[in-house]
């Protein structure tokens, strides 16, 4: 297979990037890693007559910490990079491990935050991970700029909000309170190079050391349209104290938020029963994390 016929545009700058999508409109695509888009490309998927790489404008792979307050993350940080960065490993645990999970070695290398966001595919592995930690996303265009709450980003099987013009610019994630801990758990029909038959994320908040939960938030990825957040479980939670029972009720009702499918990769059924599973075991997971909170 090879790449239809486009021109190629490398701006060096944000301004040039937004100048040429304000001008090239819904002709031109935004180039990141390309593991997605090139691949859609090669299958005749997406034709665009213009490419528009991030390559050369500086600060867009950067990962930011905010005094006491939280990190902004740019879109062309790799899934790589996200994976091994010590402060989003050890604050932003789910985000560390959904990127962790993405493809092989050599995707992960080239696959993007941004990319992974705004193709806005259900099965994604850092959407989910983003949602329980309440990301913002900043988009940006030649004459606005617009923040938006990473949870009401996605509308539908590879749509979003996002406006042919703007550019998903930064990623803001405020930091947890403590005796908080997150988790991510994906299940394919294989542990690389695989799509999410499902995946769970999961953060959950203690008063204290001994409990009881006072905050937590659970995402759910490849089981619906979009990624969605299982809020009657969140709610059930709420000033419970932990325990493996009361987890695995929590997984129960989160089944109900869900509206899976049967395809190649498995049926509905056996997907409502990974969701109560895999959400009771991320619980756990977020709990022993919780716990082992630090300063």
């Amino acid at each position: 297979m090879i790449l239809p016929k486009f021109d190629y545009h490398e701006p060096t700058t944000l301004e040039e990037a937004l100048r040429l999508l304000s001008e090239l409109g819904g002709n031109a695509r935004i180039l990141a890693g390309g593991t997605d888009l090139l691949v859609r490309m090669k299958l005749k998927v997406e034709k665009p007559s213009h490419l528009i790489s991030l390559r050369k404008i500086p600060g867009l792979d950067t990962i930011i910490p905010r005094e006491n307050h939280g990190v902004t993350v740019g879109p062309f940080v790799t899934a790589a990079d996200l994976s091994k960065n010590e402060l989003i490993s050890d604050r932003f645990a789910p985000v560390a491990l959904a990127a962790g999970r993405l493809g092989a070695p050599g995707v992960r290398n080239r696959a993007t935050l941004g990319g992974n966001i705004v193709n806005a595919r259900p099965a994604a592995d850092l959407p989910p991970a983003l949602m329980v930690l309440d990301a913002v996303l900043k988009l940006k265009s030649a004459s606005s700029e617009r923040e938006i709450l990473v949870g009401d980003f996605f509308v539908g099987p590879g749509e979003s909000v996002i406006e042919p013009n703007e550019l998903l610019v930064s990623v803001f994630m405020e930091r947890p309170a403590p005796w908080s801990g997150g988790a991510y758990i994906k299940l394919g029909a294989r542990k690389t190079l695989e799509i999410s038959m499902v995946n769970v994320a999961v953060m959950l908040a203690l008063q204290e050391p001994e409990g009881p939960i006072v905050d937590v938030k659970i995402a759910l990825g490849a089981v619906a349209p979009t990624p969605v957040r299982a809020l009657a479980a969140e709610e059930f939670l709420i000033g419970r104290q932990p325990s493996e029972q009361v987890f695995l009720e929590a997984g129960a009702i989160g089944v109900g938020m869900c509206q899976p499918i049967t395809d190649h990769r498995g049926t509905m059924e056996y997907r409502c029963l990974m969701i109560e599973t895999l959400t009771s075991r991320a619980l756990n997971q977020a709990y022993q994390r919780a716990i082992a909170w630090k300063p």
